[in-house]
């Protein structure tokens, strides 16, 4: 196996958990039950930088709410997988979408649910706050925890190993 920095150039896609990786741990509640979340402006600027640049992106989470498909969506994001108790399949149907390989995608997520994609992607990345079980597996720990910028560290990685981060971004 290639070191990491090294399989960054391979990536062409990437795929997201919400909670946890792209928000902060939920402490507070809406009356009606659902968690407030939120959400790091410079993750966002990462994610609709990949999408302008033509990397497949995917939100595939248990979370089910408007906040969710707003904030994406508004990033450039068309392939977002809400109430996903179970990512695997969700996972490959979108990989075969696109025709890419699991060394192609590197996915982020930070808890049990998140295990089986982590294992079966080329680059299994979590957030520095992600449970135990899944930093086991992962080729790469965040030293950002979830929510706080663990996303912008690693698209930014890949962007820059691929010599595309930094070019004229004026659109």
């Amino acid at each position: 196996m290639r070191n990491f920095k090294e399989d960054l150039t391979n990536i062409k896609a990437f795929a997201f958990d919400v909670d946890g990786v792209l928000s902060r741990t939920v402490e507070t509640m809406f009356p009606d039950g659902q968690p407030m979340r939120t959400a790091n402006i410079k993750d966002g600027y990462v994610i609709q930088l990949a999408v302008k640049l033509g990397y497949k992106v995917a939100i595939i989470t248990g979370g089910k709410t408007d906040a969710i498909l707003n904030r994406f969506s508004a990033l450039g994001v068309t392939d977002i997988f809400m109430g996903q108790s179970t990512k695997l399949q969700t996972y490959k149907d979108w990989r075969d979408k696109y025709g890419l390989t699991d060394d192609q995608v590197m996915y982020m997520g930070d808890d049990m649910p998140d295990i089986p994609v982590l294992k079966t992607v080329g680059m299994p990345v979590c957030p520095c706050d992600a449970v135990s079980d899944v930093k086991q597996i992962v080729r790469y720990v965040s030293p950002f925890c979830g929510g706080e910028c663990c996303v912008r560290d690693v698209m930014e990685q890949v962007l820059r190993a691929q010599g595309k981060w930094g070019l004229d971004m004026t659109w």
